[in-house]
């Protein structure tokens, strides 16, 4: 019998997990339409706090039940947006790269670290530490396990290294093996590696949910995580409210319901998304936070003294109390931190929903943020500028119609806006008056930019794909009412691409020494009875000199195996250097080479 009923409550937290997962994809690719028309303005209202865990509870059931109904009898997509986009001004370096970073002084986690002395590496189950300048004396001196964790990413600072991942519970329904979502559970770990060949584990918090993502500044790592705010009964009749737990050694806290703020919209799903504070210099410093109840984060800005969180709004498809409206909106939630203070200082809301975290940006104390709505089957981009009291005081709407935003990249008082249908359209956009933001000029070429990172003050370096291949762009808005295209570089094959267009830490650029590298993958194909075949395949490295001459190919590196090109153990996924040796990481190899010849000096095999 109990057996049974474990079933039944498996089985009703993979249907919840699986839709999640369906609707993701879905709305990530801005494809689904109900059909009816849109409502102009934000529905948002100011976030409350519960005074106590029956009226929490009742709210939920309230509100799941009316936005439940109502998706029943409109087709019942309901939106969940648990990818994370997770996903960088160019720093100045001087003995070694450091990872790419949206924002100066704000760090980003990140699956290799080095600190121009020692690489820190995350492989499979294991973060290794390995000796790696000078080159002569590089070897492997320590690996910590992880057991079982994944999207696992680290910090460096001084001796201390933070290990962030989560970790989930696996179920076999049907002879598949599901990730049970309710029971997930994200870790922080801190190491002194003073003694790089003997790490030390100085202290642990676990937290309910899944990692949203992070952020280090200074002494503290900011994190967002993510838990379902309710679990299924066994009978799959009803739920309960799980509140958020924090672990720390021994003790257990749990978040109580008058510390968690939220909006009063209905949803047919609730989350906690709790934004913890950890000093990871000071192991006695309890961690802080503050909770609020809303849908998943689906991605998050970060500047010096403030998160923003942005939280599609999912009544925007699903209104009970104005059947035949649809509403397609971002919340938006400002966290203010100071060290371990940690305080939602304001929210507020834009039409639309963003596409990543270079879709905001905060500029003298205001708040600049793109979208992409549609509307009767059309696709409509804005631009909305917000105060610090998160109200919009500046919009430009109604761009590139049709056309949805493939990126975007905020530099001072200007912004670059790509979006692309059959051409990319590269927007230059005067944000400098925040009241009245406005097109200076654009550029329609063929192909899209899916990556836009600054080159210098009037020039735009662009990574992105014209047929099925690779290409870089460097375009020149000197003019910024007509800007060009001033180089271009394809990578030849019959399709290419590179993990720098999803991820942008895999980019490697420094100005000074004309480098920028990336990770490249190229496929062969032949068609034979209107079915395609891979008659090969590469990936590893390009290594390109840029200048405002254009960009010139030094090199390619690879790590793949001749006896099985197809082991992805062998794809190099980061690539750095310290003084003058380039390295390039993948699961199974690091390799050392120099950084003007590339000729190879070493390599190792951390596993």
């Amino acid at each position: 019998m109990q057996k049974e009923i474990e079933k039944k409550a498996i089985r009703h937290g993979i249907g919840a997990f699986l839709l999640a997962i369906l609707l993701t994809a879905v709305c990530y690719n801005l494809g689904f339409q109900p059909g009816v028309p849109p409502a102009e303005e934000p529905i948002f209202s100011q976030l409350g706090t519960f005074a106590s865990y029956e009226e929490l509870e009742n709210f939920i059931r309230a509100n799941m039940e009316r936005a439940t109904q109502f998706a029943n009898v409109y087709g019942g997509l309901l939106y969940d947006s648990t990818v994370r986009f997770l996903a960088p001004e160019a720093l100045a370096m001087s003995d070694y790269s450091t990872t790419n970073v949206q924002v100066a002084g704000v760090d980003e986690s990140d699956i290799v670290k080095t600190d121009g002395e020692y690489l820190y590496v995350v492989s499979g189950p294991y973060v290794y530490i390995l000796k790696a300048y000078p080159p002569d004396q590089a070897r492997v001196l320590s690996k910590i396990g992880l057991d079982e964790t994944y999207g696992t990413e680290i910090y460096v600072s001084g001796n201390r290294l933070v290990i962030l991942g989560n970790k989930y519970q696996f179920i076999v329904y049907n002879d598949f093996d599901f990730v049970y979502p309710y029971l997930g559970e994200v870790f922080i770990s801190v190491y002194d590696v003073s003694d790089r060949a003997k790490p030390i584990l100085t202290r642990t918090v676990i937290l309910n949910g899944t990692l949203t993502g992070s952020r280090m500044i200074g002494d503290y790592v900011y994190a967002v995580v993510n838990q379902p705010a309710t679990f299924p009964s066994y009978d799959e009749t009803d739920f309960q409210v799980i509140l958020p737990r924090i672990y720390t050694g021994s003790s257990v806290k749990e978040v109580q319901p008058t510390e968690i703020s939220y909006v009063n919209v209905s949803d047919v799903y609730y989350y906690f998304t709790t934004v913890f504070a950890v000093n990871i210099i000071d192991d006695a410093e309890e961690p802080t936070y503050e909770t609020f109840m809303t849908g998943a984060t689906a991605c998050m800005y970060v500047s010096l003294s403030n998160m923003y969180l942005a939280v599609p709004n999912t009544t925007a498809w699903i209104l009970p109390e104005k059947a035949g409206e649809t509403r397609e909106e971002t919340l938006i939630y400002r966290v203010k931190f100071d060290r371990e203070k940690v305080t939602c200082e304001a929210e507020g809301s834009v039409s639309g929903y963003v596409l990543n975290q270079f879709s905001m940006d905060e500029y003298n104390g205001f708040f600049r943020i793109t979208t992409t709505k549609w509307v009767d089957n059309t696709s409509q981009n804005s631009l909305f500028i917000l105060d610090m009291g998160m109200e919009i005081v500046g919009r430009l709407k109604n761009l590139a119609p049709g056309e949805r935003i493939y990126s975007a990249r905020f530099m001072g008082e200007r912004c670059y806006l790509v979006t692309f249908e059959q051409v990319d359209p590269f927007f230059v956009i005067d944000v400098g008056n925040p009241a009245e933001p406005r097109v200076l000029g654009y550029l329609k070429i063929p192909g899209f930019s899916g990556y836009l990172h600054p080159y210098d003050e009037d020039h735009v370096i662009g990574i992105g794909k014209q047929d099925n291949n690779l290409k870089l762009s460097l375009f020149d808005v000197t003019n910024v009412n007509a800007p060009i295209e001033r180089a271009k570089y394809l990578v030849q094959g019959d399709w290419s691409d590179s993990a720098a267009l999803w991820d942008h830490k895999a980019l490697l650029f420094d100005k000074s020494k004309q480098l920028l590298a990336l990770p490249v993958s190229i496929w062969w194909t032949s068609v034979e009875n209107d079915t395609y075949y891979v008659e090969g395949y590469w990936q590893g490295a390009y290594v390109l000199d840029i200048s405002l001459e254009g960009f010139t190919l030094e090199g390619r590196i690879s790590h793949l195996n001749a006896t099985d090109p197809y082991d992805f153990g062998f794809e190099v996924r980061r690539v750095l250097y310290i003084d003058n040796v380039l390295y390039t990481v993948s699961d199974k190899i690091v390799q050392l080479h120099d950084l003007e010849s590339l000729e190879l000096m070493n390599e190792l095999k951390p596993s």
